[in-house]
């Protein structure tokens, strides 16, 4: 099913969807420990998980065979990522092929990062340089090729892309997105909700009328989060950097303020109006089934 049929019925009962992030595991135990999780998670209904895509493709097999099982054994809706960095045109419109010739019916069209090593963003000589015209290539490929279309995200950054840090033209890069055909939007991981609302209401502002998800990780690790926030370029705010200060040496305190500070981040996205959340796991589903258990007991959303 598609993700904006998914977010369309949730809206039609008054609730919101619940969704998850992996990344291709490199070895067959890994494989079989993320099965593991996402059976734990069947009995929270989520609504889809995603699948990350390796710099450059090199996870991009990986990412097809697991995103067709997913579908098949665990009946959870999947959708794939797709970048362009390393890809040619033609790589990149057979890759889109071979999603929907799986039965896949979602994408989420990246530019993607560079491999690791490499300080800027280089494209292939016969690929492509924006996200934009990663969506633009999946909606004609499929038109060409007599093929039904995909439902098509894209990532939107309430902080701005690291490599942009300038929102006009931040959000003039995302509004191309849309107009590209992207569907609904996913925002890069936000410890402030204020961050998502003011970027909510800049986007409605410039005429992107999509579905916008927010991204939640919670922290489990802090120097983990420390990575991956000085990679996406997002902050962690003072109240929660003295906290996590605090409890650097205490694994098992840091655990349990990252679930209680997602979960009052969600309770407040949901009760404000968000359509859904969709979590950053990291492959580690016990911190995200913990905040989406509690979130379907309390209901924050009836009380908006």
């Amino acid at each position: 099913m598609k993700i904006t049929d998914q977010l369309q019925f949730a809206s039609e009962r008054g609730e919101p969807t619940f969704s998850f992030e992996f990344f291709p595991p490199k070895t067959d135990a890994g494989v079989e420990a993320l099965f593991e999780a996402l059976r734990a998670l069947r009995p929270l209904a989520p609504s889809f998980v995603s699948v990350t895509w390796g710099a450059g493709g090199s996870t991009r097999g990986r990412t097809l065979e697991l995103v067709t099982r997913i579908k098949k054994e665990t009946e959870i809706e999947a959708m794939a990522h797709l970048t362009c960095v390393g890809l040619s045109q033609a790589e990149l419109a057979e890759a889109i092929v071979s999603f929907r010739d799986a039965g896949i019916d979602n994408l989420l069209a990246l530019r993607g990062d560079p491999p690791r090593g490499q300080r800027e963003f280089i494209a292939h000589p016969d690929g492509l340089k924006h996200a934009s015209e990663v969506v633009a290539l999946a909606k004609e490929t499929l038109r060409a090729r007599a093929r039904s279309p995909l439902c098509i995200g894209a990532a939107c950054y309430p902080e701005c892309h690291v490599e942009t840090r300038d929102a006009a033209l931040d959000l003039k890069h995302l509004k191309a997105k849309v107009d590209a055909g992207a569907d609904f939007l996913i925002t890069q991981v936000f410890f402030d909700n204020r961050k998502y609302f003011d970027f909510v209401g800049r986007a409605r502002a410039a005429g992107i009328e999509v579905p916008i998800l927010p991204g939640i990780m919670p922290i489990t690790n802090v120097d983990q989060a420390q990575r991956f926030t000085a990679l996406c370029g997002a902050s962690i705010p003072p109240a929660l950097q003295a906290a996590l200060k605090v409890r650097k040496d205490d694994s098992e305190g840091t655990l349990q303020l990252g679930v209680a500070w997602s979960t009052l981040q969600c309770a407040e996205l949901l009760r404000n109006g968000a359509p859904g959340i969709h979590f950053y796991t990291l492959n580690r589903s016990p911190a995200t089934r913990a905040i989406v258990a509690a979130l379907r007991a309390m209901e924050p959303w009836r009380t908006s």
